[in-house]
């Protein structure tokens, strides 16, 4: 359970979604790799498509946001897309995840992303999904 406390303080009050489209305000960035954005759509077999835009502290191979997460509520990973090379000189930059499998009876996922090698200390996005096709 510190793992869901922990999330929970990560989580920006500002950051819930409309059905489709999430930002965060700029002032409320607060690490090394934040999400500042993510775009939701339905697909069919209760999967959904997600764009993710990640503002981070890439210098080189060693310092960059190697990866984002969909995960549920209650903190279960539902998708993980690795990100396989720094992005020092594209910033904020934008990655998809197709075809996330989210379980019936959720109405929101949260969205973070990791930090080679500082870990997931960024901004995390609450996200309501849009109807189910």
């Amino acid at each position: 359970m510190p793992f869901l406390v922990a999330l929970r303080r990560r989580i920006l009050a500002g950051a819930l979604a409309s059905a489709v489209v999430a930002h965060v305000p700029l002032p409320a960035l607060a690490g090394a790799a934040d999400i500042v954005r993510v775009e939701v759509r339905a697909a069919s077999g209760g999967r959904f498509d997600f764009d993710v835009t990640v503002r981070s502290e890439d210098r080189g191979w060693q310092h960059y946001a190697d990866r984002f997460e969909v995960l549920a509520p209650d903190g279960r990973v539902l998708g993980v897309r690795e990100l396989l090379h720094p992005h020092d000189d594209e910033q904020p930059f934008t990655r998809e995840h197709y075809g996330v499998a989210v379980p019936a009876g959720l109405a929101e996922v949260l969205v973070r992303a990791r930090h080679k090698p500082l870990g997931y200390d960024g901004a995390v996005m609450r996200v309501r999904l849009p109807p189910r096709r």
